[in-house]
């Protein structure tokens, strides 16, 4: 069990308490993922104080708080390109959907945006996806683009093209830059590329030297029209995993509020492992959190009967997890499709999908277990939160592993 939960349910006392405050940053810093935590800084100094003060309530208030942010972020992301640049095709891969299914935005090989467009990511409202018209358009001029689109709206902005970029994504972009907002130049089609490559020239074709080709030709061409310090990003958006989508993602997390990072990560299809890996990271986080939070509330007397994880919140944890990874039972349907095989294949390899035999225990132990803790529950107390902390912590752990793992089985065979 994660070292600093176990001392925390060991000994609540002042004197601990205040020797946790010391090891809480830098056990929070060995938790958080690569790209980054969910907590801000003024945050975890605060939850600190509250540690070293003993003041628990303050402490519950304050994880609270903080993931009631987190899981209520509103994220807008805003997409520019000209016609046929992909943009479009951009939005659906991210949104999870297919070109013909209903909601996507349009794609086409003439401007079929010509107003900002938002969509909402299907399963997480809160993601708004916005398809900008391309710059230097009579309607759209780079002077007054901004201002029209509604630039404060946006987190932050993702400028595509299919071959090079132009003057007017230079203009753009520093005028982006000057409000203060951040923004990331995509080149989309590289497979398109390379396939043209490899038929028109097989015996010379190397696909490590076409893709530097491109890199190289797209920052000369930034470098040409004044922008010069700023990464390319190649993909392409039929096939994430591949190419440097995997190094946008990472970006994007990084450099996002930290309170919003969880939500991007959620959205992000598991297409690799490594980005299983990240989106475990951060619900790991929020876990350890949350196991924190249980074990300090759980002193109040009756407090466990009122907001305890019990069944009910248990089989909803699974539920979202699930979810999160791509397993919910409309994406096992579509994975079933893709693999040409039937559901029953699929759901027989998932072990995420029997939640009884993943919180049944009916060993003597166990049934202890659960009577101390109604008992201890009346009561209050180091006891009560010791049994708390441990439920949420362990049960939660186990659920997004079991989730996890099984999305990188179902990885393999897609």
């Amino acid at each position: 069990m994660d070292q600093f939960i176990s001392d925390f349910l060991k000994d609540p006392s002042g004197k601990n308490l205040q020797k946790l405050s010391v090891e809480f940053l830098p056990y929070y810093c060995m938790l958080i993922s690569k790209v980054g935590g969910i907590l801000s800084q003024e945050t975890l100094s605060c939850i600190q104080k509250a540690l070293q003060e003993g003041k628990l309530t303050d402490l519950v208030n304050l994880i609270q708080k903080a993931l009631t942010i987190v899981e209520d972020a509103f994220l807008q992301i805003a997409v520019i390109g000209e016609s046929g640049a992909g943009k479009s095709s951009f939005i659906n891969a991210l949104r999870r959907l297919s070109h013909e299914a209903e909601g996507s935005a349009s794609v086409g090989v003439v401007e079929t945006t010509m107003h900002r467009t938002p969509y909402q990511h299907p399963k997480y409202p809160q993601v708004t996806f916005w398809d900008l018209p391309g710059t230097g358009t009579p309607n759209f001029l780079p002077d007054t683009y901004l201002e029209k689109v509604g630039f404060a709206d946006y987190d932050f902005f993702i400028i595509i093209s299919s071959s090079r970029f132009t003057l007017n994504d230079a203009l753009l972009a520093q005028k982006i830059k000057d409000v203060g907002k951040k923004f990331y130049f995509v080149r989309t089609k590289v497979d398109s590329d390379l396939y043209n490559e490899e038929k028109t020239k097989p015996t010379t074709f190397t696909k490590k030297r076409i893709l530097q080709h491109i890199r190289d030709y797209c920052l000369a061409n930034l470098s040409d029209i004044g922008v010069s310090d700023s990464p390319i990003f190649l993909i392409s958006n039929f096939d994430l995993a591949d190419f440097d989508f995997p190094k946008l993602e990472e970006t994007l997390l990084k450099e996002l509020p930290e309170h919003k990072r969880h939500t991007f990560a959620l959205l992000l299809p598991t297409i690799s492992v490594a980005a299983i890996e990240i989106k475990r990271d951060f619900l790991k986080e929020k876990i350890w959190l949350e196991a924190l939070k249980s074990a300090a509330v759980s002193f109040i007397p009756f407090t466990p009967f009122v907001c305890g994880f019990d069944l009910p919140e248990q089989e909803q944890c699974l539920k979202d997890y699930r979810n999160y990874f791509g397993l919910d039972d409309e994406s096992i349907e579509e994975i079933a499709e893709k693999l040409d095989t039937s559901m029953e294949d699929i759901r027989g390899c998932l072990k995420c999908l029997n939640f009884w035999s993943l919180v049944k225990d009916d060993s003597i132990s166990a049934k202890v277990i659960k009577g101390a803790e109604s008992f201890f529950a009346v009561k209050g107390g180091p006891e009560s939160s010791v049994i708390q902390g441990l439920k949420v912590y362990i049960l939660r752990l186990k659920f997004l592993d079991t989730v996890a793992d099984d999305a990188k089985h179902l990885l393999k065979m897609i």
